[in-house]
């Protein structure tokens, strides 16, 4: 359209939005800046692992104990052969995928009761502190003793771990929502659950995806937590077994695995901010 001179016209839903080239051009450094962030980001782990394994070669560093990463692909590779490499990594991602969703659940749910009732929430707020504080990673032998050596065990710790701070962090948030905003609702007669589903848990989504963060992190620390107590498959399994044996090459792989995937957990959660949390 030559009337618009600097300007062009995009279609957002069927409605013609104009962009002006100054607006275009803001844009256009953002993207920049986004590539520049990732080349350097990717520059930088391309350099460490070149430096790791130069200083292994060189004997700077003793490969047996820090292996390195040709080591470690080799590792990748045996594992693969074997065909337990999949078995390993899918029953750690099952069980850090179960408890990282039954935490981030229960630990909603719990917080939007302790809202709900101010009274409740008055009783149980000391047993919450001192819950929170208690070191749950001591209790792993006693949830073995009560629920058993398996998968439930781990899954039990990785909540033990995870569900008190994600009930904490959400019920904070809740409690920090502007009073104004529960009364306007009020005003015009809304009752309490209106108020929980259209101001509260709105309001309240940045938080809920705080504490999906933190549980990535506190998922993995439980489940792995738990394989060194009880699993016999699984990467935990692999760093106990490794390091009993003396085959700190597989340590060392089963670790940059666990990166890996809490890595793409992480990502993950990240994506679904984009689509629930709108600036």
């Amino acid at each position: 359209m030559s009337n618009l001179g600097q300007e062009s016209v995009l279609h957002l839903n069927g409605t013609p939005l104009v962009i002006s080239q100054e607006h275009k051009g803001y844009l256009r450094r953002v993207r920049n800046e986004k590539r520049r962030i990732w080349l350097i980001q990717f520059l930088i782990l391309v350099v460490a692992l070149a430096l790791w394994e130069i200083c292994a070669d060189a004997k700077l560093v003793d490969p047996f104990i820090t292996s390195q990463p040709s080591r470690i692909i080799q590792t990748i590779i045996r594992l693969f052969e074997e065909g337990v490499l999949f078995q390993h990594i899918g029953i750690t991602c099952l069980e850090a995928v179960v408890g990282f969703v039954l935490g981030t659940l229960l630990g909603t749910i719990i917080a939007i009761i302790l809202w709900w009732s101010e009274f409740l929430c008055k009783i149980l707020e000391p047993y919450l502190v001192v819950l929170n504080s208690l070191p749950k990673i001591a209790l792993g032998p006693v949830f073995i003793v009560w629920i058993g050596a398996g998968p439930a065990a781990i899954i039990v710790m990785t909540l033990a771990i995870s569900l008190i701070v994600t009930v904490l962090e959400v019920l904070n948030g809740f409690l920090a929502i502007d009073e104004e905003k529960i009364k306007l609702i009020q005003t015009f007669g809304g009752t309490k659950f209106q108020v929980l589903t259209k101001v509260i848990l709105p309001a309240s989504l940045p938080t809920i995806i705080n504490a999906l963060k933190i549980n990535v992190g506190l998922s993995w620390v439980g489940v792995i937590v738990g394989e060194f107590l009880v699993s016999k498959a699984g990467l935990g399994y692999l760093i106990v077994y490794g390091g009993q044996v003396f085959k700190l090459d597989l340590v060392m792989t089963s670790v940059i695995i666990l990166g890996i995937a809490a890595t793409l957990m992480y990502q993950g959660v990240v994506y679904l901010e984009k689509i629930l949390v709108k600036n």
